[in-house]
């Protein structure tokens, strides 16, 4: 790959002709129209957190360095920034009155209402660029490596920057675009963010049956993406279905698993409601992010719901009763070896060789008091599970 230094080039070059649209995905441009600012391959804008764009203005101002950035020249008329694109937008967005920074005296200004001079000195300066030529595969194979400033790539940026093509500009239009109505609904149900491509990645993995990257590479110069949509909304509106009330909990479930589990199987949700509710007001139950694949298992597996065990003063109280009833009896403080017929017969376990356990399984309406606790040997307790 072939790169060339340029120093020649200023802020206002590259904010002349800057356009940002709101709706991400849809591509930010500089110089005139020759630079493409939001190639397909790079992630949205992450900047405008009132913090890292006005860095990027304060550092301008006080003439520090920005760092290298790196266009690639697609041809003798067209670039594209392959790496600073976050700085770009957040100098772009301030000359063009996007956002204010405040000044010495702590007051809010926007670009058009600073002095002259500081206009001046931010339209003047110049920046470091390396133009970059090369092949599709060894602009991408930079474009992941390189990591001179900023927040790092994360794992759905960098498939992004790998299969780019018409699949992935469609699915960062849908899923990407934090305007985009439905985000509220489906934040309920995936955690992160929009702009950081955890939707699309969520609809990916779902749809893939977590092999994004084959599934990407397959699919990416497809110009439909009908099939994520579908499978992304099936799912989405499957849990709503189900689980009628929306609990905190639920955001970033495995719900794609869950649904190719499950969604075959009929629920009422009214009864699931109830169960939901009587779950999260049980006070043994530790795990209520377990509650709504233990309801969709059919209220099973309770090892989901971290069900709270005795502590150790019911525990040191049942074994020293227990143990004193078995010497009496000349059988083992284990209620499952007593009944057996080897050598654990009559042995007398330690406490802690001993786990504490429901008489009455937890699942089935047993209490954790000590009236419904028992010491078993760690190899009956393991074995008993809830019956």
């Amino acid at each position: 790959m072939k790169t060339t230094l340029r120093t020649d080039i200023t802020i206002k070059d590259i904010c002349d002709g800057f356009v940002y649209n709101e709706l991400e995905g849809k591509g930010l441009f500089g110089l005139s129209g020759a630079l493409t600012i939001q190639p397909e391959y790079q992630r949205n804008y992450i900047y405008a957190d009132g913090k890292r764009d006005v860095a990027v203005i304060s550092s301008i101002l006080k003439g520090y360095p920005l760092g290298l950035i790196y266009f690639n020249k697609v041809n003798a008329t067209a670039l594209e920034v392959l790496d600073g694109q976050q700085r770009i937008t957040s100098f772009g967005r301030y000359v063009t009155n996007k956002f204010a920074v405040k000044d010495e005296h702590g007051m809010e200004q926007y670009f058009s209402g600073i002095a002259a001079d500081k206009q001046a000195k931010i339209l003047e300066a110049k920046l470091l660029i390396y133009e970059c030529e090369g092949t599709e595969s060894e602009i991408k194979e930079w474009f992941r490596t390189i990591n001179i400033a900023g927040v790092p790539l994360n794992n759905q940026e960098l498939l992004n920057a790998v299969y780019s093509g018409p699949f992935v500009t469609l699915g960062k239009a849908e899923f990407s675009n934090s305007q985009n109505a439905n985000i509220q609904k489906w934040s309920a149900y995936i955690s992160g963010s929009a702009n950081r491509q955890e939707f699309l990645e969520c609809a990916l993995d779902w749809v893939s049956k977590g092999n994004i990257g084959n599934y990407m590479s397959s699919h990416r110069k497809d110009t439909d993406i009908t099939e994520l949509k579908n499978y992304f909304t099936s799912v989405i509106d499957w849990v709503s279905s189900v689980f009628s009330d929306v609990e905190s909990e639920m955001r970033g479930l495995e719900w794609g698993r869950l649904y190719e589990l499950y969604h075959k199987q009929g629920y009422d949700t009214k009864k699931v409601s109830e169960q939901v509710k009587k779950l999260y007001g049980d006070p043994y139950v530790k795990n209520r992010k377990g509650v709504f694949e233990y309801i969709l298992g059919g209220a099973v597996d309770t090892k989901l719901l971290d069900v709270r065990v005795f502590d150790e003063a019911t525990k040191k109280s049942v074994y020293t009763n227990q143990t004193a009833e078995a010497e009496k009896k000349g059988v083992s403080n284990c209620s499952h070896c007593a009944i057996g017929h080897d050598a654990n017969k009559a042995k007398i376990w330690k406490l802690a060789d001993m786990d504490a356990d429901h008489v009455d399984a937890w699942s089935k309406g047993g209490a954790t008091d000590i009236k419904n606790c028992e010491l078993l040997c760690k190899t009956h307790n393991r074995a008993k599970g809830n019956r």
